[in-house]
């Protein structure tokens, strides 16, 4: 057998619990271990965390559901706050990635439990970067954040609020089928079924629930009956602002697995037409499932080969609402995937950016007269947002902006902006990062 099998059978002998010689491993420990080995390919960044994440618990099914939340919620806590743990750790000894675990379990778990595993040099470095004062370090290491992101999103007002807040864990938010429920009644059914559950309408949206835990609700008979689905709040908003009416024909141009589409259809009482496009067909295929589940016969799911797709050109000047959900940094979304801003480069911002263009033109080519387009990321960066719809107006004059606060009118929660657009922030909304902007065509 050679070094490098004898080095890997000995891991997964730590990993599940027993030493070289015999000796079983605390649990704490073998978390600790367990955390190590799992940053060691997630830091990789090769892939997105949470399929790193999924395949590393599929590879270790012996752990049962609070291990796998340990695991994954310190796995996230080091992403959120790589940069500042990666500067406390250059201080210590031995290998990077077990000082980053040590971190990311204190966060998790407390420092007096995972100290009472540590060594005692570990335990001496830990303490020495607890009590450092965060306060004193450069604002992009305090707010972990690169360089090229950190300069953008100091342009924003109340930025340290902002970037506190997308380094903070994201509550769970859920929505009712207004074909199946209402809010009322499902939240009734919750409180009885889960009284542990803390558990509270959403602000904004009139369909949405939020936990501030995350329980498993996919083995809920609500969630299996399709009476609720994982959504975020924003992103309900994002579907009462195309506010289809029951006899439209509808667009949603980057339908992915489907989540905007339900509500969609849901909001049009499963009549008329609703097309779910996609250029993934994997990601179609998500979303099939679930519009069985919601109850709903109106949609069409169409791949596209690309935004020029002969489909997008049949359907030329004869939709209601077209929605475009356009492809982007996911840069409002980082309290959820904290790896985007490690995985996203200047330079993809560039692409995205060019590929959000050609998309809302050939989106805007399915618009009928007196139609409307919907535009939307889960950005917060104007490059993807504001200057996109800037852009657009000034090459399509047929096409002028609605102010979001005149489409929503009497369903208006309190929202408000100055330019007409809506803009939600974490820190200020509770919601992830969105924007959305409404462009009707003239007639």
């Amino acid at each position: 057998m050679n070094k490098q099998s004898k080095n890997t059978q000995r891991t997964h002998r730590k990993l599940d619990g027993r030493k070289s010689e015999g000796e079983k491993l605390s649990p704490i420990a073998l978390r600790l271990l367990q955390i190590t080995d799992v940053l060691g390919q997630v830091l990789k960044f090769n892939y997105p965390a949470d399929a790193v994440l999924s395949k590393w618990f599929r590879e270790h099914r012996q752990l049962g559901g609070r291990d796998r939340g340990e695991v994954a919620e310190a796995v996230f806590d080091v992403l959120r706050h790589l940069r500042r743990y990666r500067q406390y750790a250059e201080s210590g000894v031995g290998a990077a990635n077990r000082r980053l675990a040590i971190l990311g379990l204190v966060a998790t778990l407390g420092e007096s439990t995972v100290s009472a595993v540590i060594e005692v040099d570990e335990k001496e470095w830990l303490e020495r970067v607890l009590k450092i004062d965060n306060d004193t370090l450069n604002p992009a290491i305090r707010f972990s954040v690169p360089e090229w992101l950190f300069t953008e999103l100091s342009k924003q007002e109340n930025a340290s609020a902002l970037m506190n807040a997308l380094n903070a864990k994201a509550p769970l938010d859920i929505r009712v089928n207004p074909l199946k429920g209402n809010r009322e009644e499902v939240l009734a059914t919750l409180e009885k079924q889960e009284p542990k559950l803390a558990m509270n309408p959403t602000p904004w949206s009139p369909f949405g629930i939020r936990f501030v835990d995350k329980p498993a609700l996919n083995r809920w008979s609500l969630f299996e009956k399709g009476v609720i689905e994982v959504q975020d709040e924003g992103s309900q908003l994002l579907c009462m602002l195309v506010s289809p009416r029951r006899s439209d024909m509808v667009i949603d141009f980057c339908a992915g697995a489907g989540g905007k589409t339900l509500l969609l259809g849901a909001m049009m009482r499963s009549q008329g037409r609703l097309y779910a496009f996609d250029v993934s067909g994997a990601r179609l295929a998500k979303a099939k499932p679930r519009i069985a589940r919601s109850g709903l016969s109106n949609v069409t799911c169409i791949q596209l080969n690309n935004e020029n797709d002969v489909h997008v050109k049949r359907l030329a000047g004869k939709a209601q609402r077209v929605l475009v959900d356009a492809p982007c940094s996911g840069m409002g979304t980082l309290r959820r995937n904290p790896d985007l801003k490690w995985r996203q480069t200047p330079e993809d911002l560039v692409e995205l950016r060019e590929l959000q263009t050609r998309i809302l033109n050939s989106a805007a080519r399915c618009v009928a007269p007196g139609g409307r387009l919907i535009y939307s990321t889960c950005s917060l960066l104007p490059q993807e947002n504001e200057e996109q719809i800037h852009a657009f107006l000034a090459k399509h004059p047929d096409f002028v902006l609605i102010p979001f606060e005149q489409v929503l009118g009497d369903r208006n929660p309190g929202l408000h902006s100055d330019d007409g657009m809506l803009h939600l922030r974490p820190d200020v909304h509770g919601t992830d990062g969105f924007f959305a902007a409404v462009l009707e065509r003239q007639s």
